[in-house]
């Protein structure tokens, strides 16, 4: 190890060190004075020669370097000329020291690079301020590098392009790094001009702003060719002044790409959005979340009578004009509501709007409020429908449930509510109400008779009649065909009851007009009274009905007031229409069998059928009590068939074991007017597999006068069977012997009252000859029913009388027995 090692080792510690020193002097002398004097200041390196001295310059790059000019070999101006250019040491500080004190020495070693000069002989304490404060300024000088590459690191990750620029455009500052916005680096971009690295459309504002002197300018730009999926970009050019003076531009360029794209997307799904509320049925409204409107679409527009720019930036109270659609009293708006309450809210049942114009809607839905992603109320929206159409429906379908379709007049159901109710306030009260059971006299007939369209008026006129004979607190209602009910819901004495009770007769026997022709009605009329006689509404409805049966009974044209006797009465017409129904269903429908005999022999040709059924004990039921009810229940066109297939089967069962005996079977008014009579009697025939000409069908003579176009098709139709058509009852009706002549009638049936009676009565003896008389020269067969005595079939003889049935030779009787009969 050399002296200057030692030296260097002496030196190299110190507790507060400034930097690295370099002492170069070939004056071993010079050399230990200044590295004594500079030991505290930081590590003192020593070097005698100028080649040593770059050596150990490259190696340890010393803060500072006192440079002897005159030395051998390699002088202090050549050691500076090098140091300066190489990298490693040309930031090195260099004070050369010199024994000259010459101008031209001072001026080169500043030229060639040194920075300051130090004539020897050397005043230390000079010397050393001097190190000091150059150690200072180059820590200064690296923290200052630090600090700009701290600087540099830092910007170059911000997420933003900063750049600085000259008044010539050229660029002095860029964080370009790894060429992240531009394809230059930023290295090279360093001293480039603008026009050859912005884009033209940046460049124009870059330059625009910097030629008109514009301090700040914001513009967004799309790039051509993306980069690093750069597309869009929002560029911020700001003039940098210092006094009013234009210094450099500093241009920022931030990435909106995602922004951009984001409000596209919004954009996009805004307007799908828009375009599906434009497109569906509801109104939609959507207000902010002080219920101001900012959205409208053209159903609310439509149901508001607002134009949607107009409406927006108004309160929702202003432009849906709410209210209860009974009471006509505002409503509040259920958007206010979901709004304060911050929840959904359905729109209050029965709610109408009106519009701009005056129109009113029955509207309903909902409205709920709108939050954002941190769940906070930001809005709310209101989806609405009208249903005035639904509404008014509702209306009709419940007007129509509870009122009859053809008078329009409260229906059972509604007369029902209103007898509980009455019956509800005169329990309170303790008063009397009345239910007025009114029904038209033989209307089956008249309806058969003229047909269902007439029909149909006679009932509009009773309604129209009645009506004009009650106050607004009563009620009239149709509760079946030919049925109406006065309620009168407060009675303060009977006999006010009888005055309308009778007025409804009168009324109704007025005659009236239909087709140019005069009608006349008559109508029997039953009375309940509670508390008197009922306690219920359904008890008001029993009695009533049984006091109008009793009024039929009476002689009809009449009103009754209901009685216990009428009770048992009610109960065995309800007892016999079960036993009806029941035997109907169970098909337990018997079929008696009454023999017709050809009077001079004596001998059985035909039966009639008669329909009989059996209460629970299997005793017999008048054909009184139930064919009747069978009519008015509309149950005798079943009842009507099942007899007629009974019937033929019978008749097909004797027909294959021999015996020719023609069934005769009694049609009904209902059955025969019946459009698919006809059909039915065929079918019946097809499957039994009956003869036709041994069935023959008895129809009343005022079954005939129901339409004579329909009758004569309906007697064709059954004529072309090959059956035999038989009139019941002739001589009890008002038949035209005109009409009689163009039917394909075979068979003429005298009543049973007229036989009872001829031989005591001249006028029935008229009647039986006349009928007599008239089928002959009709070449018409005659049988005579309720031959009871001898003296009847001498008398039918005489008058030439072939065919006869009665108790005189047989009862009805069951099919076994007839059978029996037969063998």
């Amino acid at each position: 190890m050399n002296f200057y090692g030692v030296i260097v080792l002496l030196f190299s510690s110190h507790e507060k060190s400034l930097g690295k020193i370099l002492v170069v002097d070939d004056e071993p002398s010079s050399l230990l004075i200044m590295t004594e004097a500079l030991s505290d200041l930081g590590t003192v390196i020593c070097c005698d020669n100028g080649i040593d001295a770059i050596e150990k310059a490259f190696e340890l790059q010393p803060d500072v370097i006192l440079l002897d000019i005159e030395m051998p070999n390699l002088n202090g101006f050549e050691v500076c000329k090098r140091l300066k250019n190489n990298p490693k040491t040309a930031y090195c500080t260099v004070i050369f020291v010199s024994s000259y004190n010459d101008k031209i020495f001072e001026c080169q070693s500043y030229e060639i690079g040194g920075i300051d000069l130090i004539h020897k002989p050397v005043d230390i304490k000079i010397c050393r301020l001097r190190v000091i404060n150059h150690l200072k300024l180059k820590q200064q000088e690296a923290q200052i590098r630090a600090a700009k590459h701290d600087i540099s690191t830092l910007v170059s990750q911000v997420p933003v392009y900063i750049s600085y620029w000259s008044l010539q455009e050229e660029n002095l500052f860029n964080n370009n790094g790894q060429s992240r916005w531009f394809a230059m680096d930023g290295e090279k971009m360093l001293g480039q001009q603008a026009k050859d690295i912005l884009p033209s459309d940046l460049y124009k504002a870059f330059h625009r702003c910097l030629e008109l002197r514009i301090n700040e300018e914001v513009v967004n730009i799309q790039f051509e060719k993306p980069r690093n999926n750069i597309e869009y970009v929002r560029a911020h050019i700001h003039l940098r002044l210092k006094a009013n003076q234009v210094m450099g531009v500093i241009l920022t360029l931030t990435d909106i790409t995602s922004i951009k794209r984001t409000k596209a997307l919004l954009a996009n799904e805004s307007e799908r959005l828009k375009v599906m509320l434009n497109s569906i049925g509801d109104a939609v409204i959507a207000t902010d979340k002080n219920a101001i409107i900012h959205f409208m679409n053209p159903i609310a527009e439509r149901l508001t009578g607002w134009v949607a720019q107009d409406a927006k930036g108004r309160h929702i109270d202003e432009v849906m004009n709410l209210c209860d659609a009974t009471t006509t009293q505002k409503s509040v708006n259920p958007i206010t509501v979901a709004l304060r309450e911050q929840r959904v809210v359905a729109m209050a049942l029965n709610t109408q709007l009106t519009d701009l114009d005056g129109r009113v809607y029955r509207v309903e839905d909902s409205a709920a409020p709108i939050r954002d992603e941190a769940g906070r109320i930001i809005g709310g929206i209101i989806v609405f429908h009208d249903v005035s159409e639904s509404v008014a429906m509702a209306v009709k379908m419940s007007h129509l449930a509870n009122h009859d379709l053809l008078t329009d007049l409260p229906n059972r159901i509604l007369l029902h509510d209103r007898v509980l109710h009455a019956c509800k306030v005169a329990s309170g009260k303790q008063k009397q109400i009345a239910l007025i059971l009114i029904d038209i006299d033989h209307f089956k007939y008249l309806n058969d008779t003229l047909g269902h369209h007439q029909g149909d008026l006679i009932i509009k006129y009773v309604a129209k009649r009645l009506e004009s004979l009650i106050d607004l607190s009563m009620t009239l209602a149709r509760i079946g065909g030919d049925e109406f009910v006065i309620l009168i819901p407060e009675v303060k004495a009977t006999t006010a009851v009888d005055a309308i009770a009778s007025e409804i007769i009168d009324t109704m026997s007025q005659p009236f007009r239909l087709d140019n022709q005069a009608y006349t009605l008559s109508v029997s009329v039953g009375v309940s009274i509670n508390p008197t006689d009922s306690n219920t509404a359904e008890e008001m409805m029993t009695h009533a009905d049984a006091a109008m049966y009793r009024a039929k009974e009476q002689g009809r044209n009449r009103f009754c007031y209901y009685s216990d006797d009428l009770e048992y009465q009610f109960k065995q017409r309800q007892r016999v229409e079960k036993l009806l129904r029941t035997a109907i269903e169970q098909d337990k429908v018997e079929v008696f069998y009454q023999p017709k005999l050809a009077l001079s022999t004596q001998q059985i040709v035909g039966v009639e059928a008669l329909v009989r059924i059996r209460d629970q004990e299997n005793h017999l039921v008048s054909p009184i009590e139930f064919i009747p009810l069978a009519e008015e229940t509309g149950l005798i066109l079943t009842l009507g068939e099942s007899v007629l297939k009974q019937s033929c089967v019978a008749a097909k069962e004797w027909f294959d074991r021999g015996h020719n005996i023609k069934v005769a079977v009694n049609i009904a008014a209902k059955q025969f007017t019946d459009k698919n009579f006809c059909r039915i009697v065929s079918e019946i025939l097809k499957s039994t597999g009956l003869p036709s000409e041994l069935l023959e069908l008895e129809v009343t003579e005022s079954s005939l006068m129901h339409d004579f176009e329909e009758t004569k098709k309906m007697l064709n139709d059954l004529a072309s069977l090959g059956l035999t058509i038989a009139i019941d009852d002739f001589g009890t009706g008002y038949s035209s012997l005109s009409y009689l002549k163009m039917f394909p009638v075979d068979v003429l049936k005298i009543d049973q009252s007229f036989v009872k009676d001829m031989c005591n009565d001249t006028q029935s003896m008229d009647i039986v000859r006349t009928i007599s008389s008239l089928a002959h020269s009709l070449n018409l067969q005659i049988v005579a029913e309720g031959i009871e005595q001898k003296q009847h079939l001498t008398s039918l003889l005489e008058l030439g009388c072939k065919l006869g049935q009665g108790y005189l030779f047989y009862k009805p009787m069951p099919k076994a027995d007839f059978e029996e009969l037969l063998n």
